[in-house]
Order: structure tokens, then sequence, then C-alpha cells
């Protein structure tokens, strides 16, 4: 972080230098102790940059640099220096000072306005930054800045759960222009459908789950969802149907339909359809998880020798310690097969192993945990966790 951050201030350093040479060759009139001031002022900072005392040097470089329209993207640069240091009151300071100048035209104006809305989203002050970039996307000319607004903005309603107002400013057009945008509105529908489950209103919640598939037709969870409410009228073979769906929509979340499946399949007393739906899952990518489902249902069947043989055919073709675990309980329930009491200690090994490990991982930062989340903890990214289909966890 240390070495970023030198790194950062001697670019601005740098550029801090590039202007004050400018000014010297800018027949400006002033006395000579101010044209002496500068250089020296700069080259202190410069000293304290390279003898690694950051704070000492940011100080000196903002001394030595007046506030007007060449300079302001550097006073910019320091106040985000700031910000990433988690010193956005420093930040804002920063940029409430250059608000305060009138050398600043239309679109440094707005520029600023944006890095002051991200200050206050650092420090948790949400209305000052709700105002500032509500203001911004009414009246920047600039379609950039409008654009960066409408992201803060958007990202300020989902710290306070305002899904609705999120939805009102991810118009369709930055939906259509940004794939993350429209995965987010549709985990947004998804959130609103939740409230209205909770409140006893499965018709309006598929409403809502029906314009998030619209917005994005890989949503995972609209189905996961719809499933439910399916479960919960009873509608059974309708829950199969709408389960069914999502390993099309991604491969990957194949494992949390399994159980749901099982148990419909079993309400409808149909041990049959179950067999075949799970191979037919089976089939493209193996998943411990359904093999395990299979000879259980052999199990049902009473064809104990045939669950056995396939899951070992299953587990050799593509190794799992949890497969494994499943061998061992089927080898114990079997009084012929020797050593009884070894596998019965290989297996507790085995089984303490798996349940310390994750089941689930975000693909774009690799937070990994027990549940299923769909907007990441630690990236905060909507429908990147997904199940972990390894050796080991699958």
């Amino acid at each position: 972080m240390l070495d970023f951050l030198l790194l950062a201030l001697l670019v601005v350093a740098i550029a801090i230098g590039w202007w004050l040479g400018r000014l010297q060759r800018v027949p400006l009139v002033r006395n000579s102790q101010q044209q002496n001031m500068l250089p020296r002022d700069y080259f202190t900072g410069l000293n304290y940059l390279l003898n690694e005392q950051p704070d000492r040097a940011i100080e000196t470089f903002i001394q030595a640099l007046e506030v007007n329209s060449d300079t302001v993207d550097t006073h910019i640069a320091l106040g985000a220096l700031f910000r990433s240091r988690g010193e956005a009151d420093r930040a804002v300071r920063i940029h409430q000072n250059l608000l305060a100048r009138p050398a600043l035209n239309a679109m440094q104006s707005d520029q600023v306005q944006l890095e002051l809305s991200r200050d206050f989203l650092q420090l948790g002050v949400l209305d000052r930054a709700e105002r500032l970039l509500q203001q911004l996307i009414r009246d920047t000319q600039d379609n950039d800045i409008r654009r960066s607004a409408k992201r803060l903005l958007v990202d300020l309603f989902e710290r306070e759960r305002e899904w609705q107002q999120a939805l009102d400013v991810a118009s369709p057009q930055l939906m259509r222009q940004e794939e993350d945008m429209r995965r987010a509105a549709a985990h947004w529908l998804c959130e609103l459908a939740q409230q209205h489950l909770e409140s006893a209103s499965p018709s309006l919640a598929r409403k809502h789950l029906r314009q998030a598939l619209t917005t994005d037709p890989a949503c995972v969870r609209a189905n996961w969802l719809l499933a439910n409410i399916e479960r919960e009228a009873g509608n059974y073979k309708a829950e199969i149907r709408v389960l069914r769906r999502i390993p099309e929509q991604s491969q990957g979340f194949t494992p949390i339909v399994l159980k749901p499946l099982r148990d419909a399949y079993l309400k409808l007393e149909d041990e049959e359809g179950l067999e075949q739906s799970l191979r037919l899952l089976n089939e493209p990518m193996p998943h411990i998880s359904a093999v395990i489902m299979i000879a259980q249902s052999m199990i049902r069947r009473g064809d104990h020798a045939g669950a056995t043989a396939f899951a070992v055919e299953q587990v050799n073709a593509n190794p799992s310690l949890r497969g494994i675990d499943y061998l061992m309980d089927l080898y114990l329930l079997d009084r012929s097969v020797p050593q009884h009491e070894n596998i019965a200690l290989l297996q507790q090994h085995i089984s303490k192993r798996l349940d310390a490990l994750p089941r689930f991982r975000c693909q774009r930062c690799g937070f990994s945990g027990m549940q299923l989340h769909w907007h990441c903890p630690r990236c905060r990214s909507w429908g990147s966790v997904k199940p972990i289909n390894d050796l080991e966890s699958e």
C-alpha cells in the first residue's frame, strides 16, 4: 500500500513540477520572493517523498500549488489519494476548497462535485452524497460525468436497500450498455419479489420475477424464487419444471437444484422420474451430489449392489472426497466387507475435513463460505457467488 501511495505521489509531483516550470515561463507580475518560494516548496515536498514521508509531502505540495484552472486536476488527484488512504475527511476539505474557487469552469465544477460525492459515500454521509449526485445527474452537460454519477447513486441506493430507487436511476439505456448493471437490476427485482413474498403477496412477487428474467435471462435467482413459490403452493410438477431451467441458465448451479428437485419428485412418489432427471443433469457436467442421489434412489428400489457399482464407477471417473466418503457409507452397510473399523475411522477423518470446506465461492474476488450469497459480501458483485465443484468440495 505504501509503495502504491509513493508511486502515485511521484506522478502527482511530476505534474506539479511541470506546472511550476510552466508558471516560471509565463511573464506574471510577482515579486521575487514569491517566485523563489514555489520551487523551494516543490523540492521540499519532493525530498519528503523520496524519504518516504508521504504525509508531509502531500501537505507541502498543497501549499506549493495555488488553485487555478491549470491545477484543478492535480488537486483532485491529491484528494483522491487521501480518500484511497481512508482519509476521506481530508479529501472533503480539498474538494470543498476547490468548489469555493471562481476559477473553475462548469465541467471542472462537475468533476469536483463527483469527487466530493465519493468522499461523502466513503464517510457514510449518504444524504449529502445523494443530494450532490441527484443535482449532477440533473444539471451536468457531460455524459460521462452523468453516467458516473448514476453508478454512484445506484451504489448508494443499494447500501440503503432502496431497490426501486436503484431501478429508477439505472435507466434502460445504462442497463443495455453495462452487463453488470443489467445483472444487478435483475437482482434488485428479486429483492422486491422477496419483500412481497414476506408480506404474503405471491402474485406481485411473480410479476417482479418475470421482470427480472426479462431484464437478465441468466438470472438464476429469479427461477430459484419462482420454484420456491410453486413449492409453497404445493405445485410440485411446476416446481420441477422451474428447477430444471436453472442448469440451462448456468450448469455451475446444478448442485443447489438437486435437493429440492429430489424432494419434489418424492412428494409426487415418482422415483423413476427422479432417477431419470438426475441422470440427465449429471451427463453434461458430473456432480457427486447427483451421483449420490442416483445411488440412493437405486437403494430405495432395492438395488444395493447396483448402487455401489454405479458409485464406484462414477468416483473412479471423477475423483472426489465427498464421493469417497459416500462409498465408505455403502461399504459400512455391507457387513461382508472386511475392515469395518478401519473404514469407519477413515470416514470419520474425511467427514471432518469435508465439514470444514466451503461450499460456495465468488468468481470475482474469491470469497468463500458455506452459504449461497446472491450479493457477494466482499466485492459486492451480484450473482458472482457459485457452488464449488472440485475434487474436495464436490
